[in-house]
This record gives C-alpha cells, structure tokens and sequence, in this order.
C-alpha cells in the first residue's frame, strides 16, 4: 500500500520535475552499483569535443555524488516530498503551468550558459548549480512567500538563495557552483522577467517552435468554425 501510495504521489509530480528526478536517482543508483564511474560524468572539454564523449554535457547536471546528505540534500530541491522544499515543482505548476516547453527551454539556456562558465571557473560537475538557479528563478518571481529555513529563520523568498549558499559554506563545500547557479539565474530572471518590461525592452529569449511543438499541448485556433454536422444543436 505505501508503495502504491509514493508511486501514485510521483506519477503527480509534473512531467519535467519527475523527468530530472528520475534521471538524477538512476544515475545516482548506477554510480552506487558501480555500473559507471563519476570519471564517466563529469564535464571535459577535451572528451566532449574530442573524444565525442557528448553524453558528459547532460551527466554534468545530473550527478550529486555518492548517496549521502549531499544527494538527498539536492533532491529535496527537485522531488517534491509532503515536507521536502518544493521549488522545481512549484515553478513548473505555477509560472511554467502549461508551458513545459519554455520550462524545459530555461533548463537548455541555464546548461549552455553554466557549462560555458564552469569551465572558465574549473567546475566539473553543475547539478548544484542548477539547483540554485531554479530556486533562484522561484524566489524572484515569488518575492512575498515566507521561506521557512529548516525550522531555524524565517524571511522572504528572495533571500532564500543566498541562505542556501551560507549553508553550503558551513558544511565546507565551495560556493563557486552556487554562486554560479545564482548568476545565471539572474541571467535569466533579467532577461526574461526584468528586460521586456522595460522603455524599448523586448523578450529575447524566445522558445523554439519545434519544442512547443513537441511537448506543449495544441492550442485551439479562436478562428476555427466547426463544421455544420459538428456544431450543436439549437
């Protein structure tokens, strides 16, 4: 029955938030049953471009190291447990709601633009850095919300990045990869949110058609008239 329950609770779970999921904790579960190796995963220029090893550029997002409090300490990020922090499923049901494809789009520009950055900065593998970047994007389109951080401080959304990144500091990480996922959120946030408002501004980061072909449902032409057989009865 509790098996039933949690896997009814993730089919819930909105289709790009479940998608990562599921990729994060497979191959988190293969580097657990040494069925590949974190060398496999993380991102070289070198292997990419010269090697072909192109799979690297995704691997990069989605390994957190070993299982530990690392691991699940990101994933309550994406996994939207009934206590876990909620923020990638919560942009994908509020701001993204309907909208998969520009959804999935932010993931594509904030991958190009953090693995471009991380590897002037000697970053290897990014999965972090996107997780700031996503709980950066919610915070700024969520500046009202009150964060209530482990029980321990209460304050407004938009500190809450720069919260998490103290955190990581206190347990000894660099914060390099969240300050990186910080930025280019910012990025986003401005270019998206900030930019188009503004005297001659205009949106600049526009979704590719094919992927809205792809995954977003077809809109109704307010222009279609039905045929005569089709159109109901008076």
């Amino acid at each position: 029955m509790a098996g039933q329950g949690l896997a009814a609770g993730f089919l819930q779970v909105p289709t790009v938030t479940r998608a990562y999921t599921t990729a994060c904790v497979l191959t988190t579960a293969a580097v657990q049953l040494e069925l590949l190796s974190p060398f496999q995963l993380y991102f070289n220029p070198h292997l990419v471009f010269r090697k072909f090893q192109v799979w690297r550029l995704i691997t990069t997002f989605l390994f957190f190291g070993p299982l530990g409090f690392g691991f699940f300490f990101n994933m309550l990020f994406v996994y939207p447990g009934p206590r876990g922090f909620r923020y990638c499923r919560m942009l994908e049901e509020g701001s993204f709601r309907g909208r998969k494809a520009d959804f999935v789009f932010m993931f594509l520009f904030g991958g190009v633009l953090m693995t471009l950055l991380g590897f002037l900065g000697s970053l290897f593998f990014l999965g972090q850095a996107l997780m700031a970047m996503l709980v950066y994007v919610w915070s700024r389109r969520s500046p009202q919300v009150r964060v209530n951080f482990f029980g321990l401080l209460n304050f407004q959304a938009p500190f809450l990045p720069w919260a998490l990144m103290g955190f990581s500091m206190l347990l000894g990480n660099s914060v390099l990869t969240d300050l990186l996922g910080i930025v280019v959120g910012h990025i986003y946030y401005f270019l998206e949110d900030v930019f188009p408002n503004q005297p001659g501004g205009k949106r600049l980061l526009l979704t590719p058609s094919f992927l809205k072909l792809l995954l977003d449902d077809p809109q109704e032409d307010p222009n279609y008239l039905p045929l005569p057989e089709e159109q109901p009865e008076p």
